[in-house]
């Protein structure tokens, strides 16, 4: 065998010439797959080498002779947690061309799923790997006893193909037409140039739970370096307090979609393990979010278990993600019962939510029967903190413009506490904290002001990249402009965002195909709304039945409870902190633009529409349109209804057209009428 091909790859398991690939034996390359597996730490079963054996002897039969390119086998696409089969490269008139296969061994049939699956690795490669990214790139999905085969790619516009099915034979077919014109050059070093992938925070969670490193499931350009140096930096914190026995909060910033809860998640994953001496948990006030991220990791887990062979109970693994895992409000009601927190390190995820002293008190009151209650909700969590007798380090994550309820008590309420309660505690904040937006402003200036002992202002304790979009970093900024009525500058950051469609529609099945028609493999899908567009129903967007968070972000295109289907809708309580890689934002009358191009803001009641008068129930209302216009990571489609005037006076045409005239106005363009597809998009 040859010396390299021992080696461990970058990416796969392994990798050689064709040429080279043909001459070797089954034993060799299974002997080296099984090598490269065991180092990664994976038990390699009989069935897998007998998998291996049968896709080796079909690569080597149906690959033509003599073809110049390279094969990789087992190649790790880690934003996914999965591993492509094979992966052929080859050139044609300088265009590198990628050949993505996944086996289904023994099968005859093509599922939705494993077309999904095979098409999902293709556009990985294209969206996150930087050598893929000027390619054509062909998925195959090849079932060994299937007697149907397609030949003919068909390509999107960034040169992805839609799936092909083959047979063996069929893929030796496919094979010896797609390399007729190779070039005689192998495209060197594609396998180790960088992979700059986006997670969601789904995948995000399911990755590092399953022991990856923040830096292996994230980009590498200056916004990952950021996300890299923020979670660092909130480690070394925890390092030094459990070193010298102090008691330290932290406060990370970032605009939407940065990776706030990523680096919480990040340091909570470090640190889950229950008998550690840094015990970790994360929490959050969110509840759909904690819902789903909750049986994310429980369904991955299990999964990852029974491929093991390890018998396991669905309860117990959940037990065990609930460790590290936690609504706030549970947390909180269990420091009423304890003595002290069993956890050394606490992270609260949108920590601005935590409730003022009235909303805590009226809560305690009434649901827990504590008469004299009289703290907030951060003063209480940190009393709770306090009790330990020896370090403790509370991490909370600022996000800026997303309060969308009432009674959240904003981060001065945290530093209010510290300085007036827990002058002992230190405090670690971004020096970004005074920006308008975290309404944190006067008393980061008490705290300038009095030089608390122990106070540092860190930059690396903000984050300024959003991660969300890999297709625009400018959409956040888009939609701040857009919703503060600064035309101009909307119409500025709208031609940045070429690469990230937006359109806009006054028909909803249009905005639904359209949403259909771009999406791709598993790509996720969804319908959102406002919780006050109570107008929508004429439509079916019913936004007082609750979509089920857990169903709708995590079940699959067979199950109508979930965002595939485009019938449950998700209002900004179960969106905030989860996303989508395509959405249709349905615009009601509740916000809506007067003959000034002024916001007005308007509850429905009983049957008509009532303005909000309050300020703080205004700017709740404007952010949950921020909420919903920055979940899609693809694109996404407005759809904004035409008026039904007279006879229905709640759907009055001014209530709408102001709005659409004025996003139209922005650039926003008008979305051509679209092809019919079928509920499920394919």
């Amino acid at each position: 065998m040859l010396p390299h091909q021992l080696n461990r790859r970058h990416r796969a398991w392994f990798g050689t010439e064709v040429v080279l690939f043909q001459k070797l034996s089954v034993e060799e390359i299974i002997g080296t797959l099984a090598g490269n597996s065991g180092r990664d730490g994976f038990d390699v079963s009989p069935s897998q080498v007998a998998a291996w054996e049968q896709e080796i002897k079909i690569l080597q039969h149906v690959l033509p002779s003599g073809l110049v390119g390279e094969i990789f086998l087992e190649f790790n696409i880690p934003r996914m947690g999965r591993r492509v089969d094979a992966v052929l490269t080859f050139s044609v008139a300088d265009l590198l061309y990628i050949i993505v296969f996944e086996f289904k061994v023994g099968e005859r049939c093509k599922l939705q799923d494993d077309i999904d699956q095979v098409w999902d690795y293709a556009l990985d490669l294209k969206n996150f790997h930087k050598g893929s990214h000027d390619a054509k790139i062909v998925p195959v999905l090849l079932a060994t006893k299937a007697k149907e085969s397609t030949f003919d790619p068909e390509y999107s516009c960034d040169n992805v193909a839609k799936p092909l099915f083959t047979s063996i034979n069929g893929a030796k077919e496919l094979l010896q037409r797609l390399t007729q014109e190779t070039d005689s050059y192998i495209v060197r070093e594609w396998e180790n140039t960088s992979y700059s992938p986006t997670p969601t925070i789904i995948e995000a969670a399911r990755s590092l739970y399953a022991n990856h490193s923040v830096e292996a499931i994230t980009r590498s350009d200056a916004g990952a370096i950021n996300l890299t140096d923020t979670s660092q930096c909130v480690l070394n914190l925890i390092s030094d307090a459990a070193e010298n026995s102090k008691k330290v909060i932290c406060f990370v910033t970032g605009v939407p979609g940065a990776g706030k809860t990523l680096v919480g998640l990040n340091v909570a994953t470090k640190n889950y393990d229950t008998d550690s001496g840094t015990h970790a948990t994360y929490l959050s006030g969110n509840g759909p979010l904690i819902a789903v991220l909750t049986e994310a990791l429980v369904r991955d887990e299990v999964e990852r278990l029974k491929k093991k062979g390890k018998p396991c109970r669905k309860g117990d693994v959940a037990a065990k993600v609930k460790s590290f895992l936690q609504n706030v409000h549970h947390f909180r009601d269990e420091a009423l019962r304890s003595s002290a927190a069993p956890e050394h390190v606490v992270i609260f995820d949108e920590a601005q939510r935590a409730w003022n002293l009235q909303m805590t008190r009226n809560f305690m009151q009434r649901k827990k029967r504590v008469s004299d209650f009289n703290k907030s909700e951060p003063e209480f969590l940190i009393e709770y903190m306090d009790r330990r007798p020896d370090w403790a380090v509370i991490i909370c994550l600022v996000g800026g413009g997303q309060e969308i309820n009432t009674g959240e008590a904003g981060i001065s309420a945290w530093l209010e506490a510290i300085m007036n309660k827990f002058p002992h505690w230190e405090i670690a904040m971004s020096d970004r904290l005074t920006d308008s937006e975290y309404a944190a402003g006067q008393a980061v200036q008490i705290v300038r002001t009095r030089k608390k002992e122990g106070s540092k202002f860190l930059p690396n304790l903000h984050l300024h990249v959003s991660m969300r979009s890999f297709r625009s970093e400018r959409l956040s900024e888009f939609v701040k402009a857009l919703l503060e009525l600064d035309r101009s500058r909307s119409q500025e950051l709208l031609q940045e965002l070429e690469k990230y469609p937006i359109c806009i529609t006054r028909d909803l099945k249009d905005a639904k195909n359209w949403i259909r028609t771009n999406a791709r493999g598993s790509e996720r899908y969804g319908l959102l709304a406002s919780s006050k567009a109570l107008r929508l129903k004429p439509f079916a967007i019913d936004v007082n039945v609750e979509a089920n968070p857990v169903y709708y972000f995590l079940n699959g295109k067979n199950d109508p409870r979930s965002s595939f289907f485009m019938e449950a809708v998700a209002t900004e309580f179960q969106v905030q902190g989860l996303e989508l890689d395509w959405a249709c934002i349905a615009w009601d009358g509740d916000l809506r633009i007067n003959h000034k191009c002024h916001w007005n803001y308007h509850d429905f009641r009983g049957q008509k529409w009532i303005n909000i008068r309050s300020e703080a129930n205004q700017k709740y209302l404007l952010n949950a349109y921020r909420v919903l216009l920055t979940r899609a990571r693809q694109g996404m489609v407005i759809f904004v209804p035409h008026g039904n005037n007279p006879p229905d006076a709640t759907r009055d045409s001014s209530f709408l057209d102001g709005t659409y005239n004025y996003l139209r106005s922005v650039g926003i363009p008008q979305l051509e009428p679209q092809p019919e597809i079928n509920d499920l998009g394919y």
